[in-house]
């Protein structure tokens, strides 16, 4: 019997044929606050993924390249086109461009790389997802995308995102949605759960965590994950809950905080630096850290901390 992953399960709350707004998501993270230092160009985010809709008008400018891993088209290794949904509403929160309309990503200029890992029916070998970590990692990307996930710990797995943290990739997950809204007991979702990743936890547009957001020891931090508006299929935009759609929160936000700190360090800084630069950039909400691990992602945390106390103060909360 194969080893297989699927999306992370989600929710559909509502489809849309036009908008026209930024998504509260964005606002809440204060990306825009950000934009006018970077909006993330020179980044490569690798997401992998269900595909991704290559024709829709908010994202077709921001992919780079892609490779299909999974059996659609007849496993056609250059038709990563997007069958289910999940890749493009993933896509739209981290990069969707800003146009008259649409929707607006966390990074509006960063470059996607798109690795369709899991099949119109949202699930995917793990062999496949192996490959597409490769992929990445021999297309040299900055950050690796993925909001999937199963029970099993796969060492094969853990093996090949160690081999993309030790080539200074950020690897970013989705915590998972098994939980049961108790903050005492685990709830266990690979890939989100090895050390190695940064793993997003779920709140919603109230700063609550979500009821469904997995809980462990190795949540990094949390993102809006509920009533999430993005792209999606055809072109149109779909509201989807999840900590699938968290993580990309957390991704489009990872581009930002590598051109700033690269900028304000004047050098590469490694994976572990970029880590500790992320988690600078977070507030805590006061629920357990199993939930929200060190706070929600809050781009501007360290200009909010300026205004409020002396730079001695912000170095020891900081720590340092």
């Amino acid at each position: 019997m194969e080893r297989k992953m699927r999306i992370i399960p989600y929710e559909v709350i509502a489809h849309a044929e036009q908008v026209t707004e930024t998504p509260t998501g964005v606002e809440m993270i204060q990306a825009p606050k950000v934009w006018d230092i970077t909006k993330g160009a020179g980044v490569t985010i690798a997401i992998l993924d269900t595909g991704c809709d290559t024709h829709h008008p908010d994202l077709q400018e921001r992919i780079r390249n892609g490779r299909n891993f999974t059996d659609d088209d007849q496993s056609h290794p250059d038709i990563y086109e997007d069958y289910n949904g999940h890749g493009t509403h993933v896509a739209g929160t981290i990069a969707a461009i800003q146009n008259n309309t649409g929707v607006v990503g966390v990074a509006p200029e960063v470059n996607l790389l798109i690795g369709k890992v899991l099949n119109k029916d949202g699930s995917g070998q793990i062999d496949w997802i192996i490959n597409g970590i490769l992929y990445a990692i021999e297309q040299k990307v900055d950050i690796i995308s993925m909001s999937l996930g199963g029970p099993e710990d796969v060492p094969e797995l853990h093996e090949a995102i160690q081999k993309a943290v030790n080539n200074n990739i950020l690897v970013i997950c989705a915590a998972g949605n098994e939980g049961d809204n108790d903050s005492n007991t685990d709830e266990y979702g690979y890939p989100g759960y090895y050390n190695e990743v940064i793993s997003v936890g779920a709140i919603n547009l109230n700063r609550q965590s979500s009821e469904f957001s997995n809980s462990n020891n190795e949540v990094d931090l949390a993102a809006p994950g509920e009533n999430i508006l993005s792209t999606y299929l055809d072109g149109k935009y779909a509201t989807l809950s999840g900590t699938s759609m968290a993580t990309p929160h957390v991704s489009g936000a990872m581009a930002l905080i590598k051109v700033i700190a690269n900028q304000s360090f004047e050098r590469e800084l490694t994976e572990p630096e970029l880590y500790a630069q992320l988690i600078k950039r977070t507030i805590p909400l006061g629920d357990s850290p199993r939930l929200e691990g060190n706070g929600m992602v809050y781009l501007t945390a360290q200009e909010e901390l300026a205004k409020l106390f002396k730079p001695q103060t912000i170095a020891r909360l900081l720590n340092i």
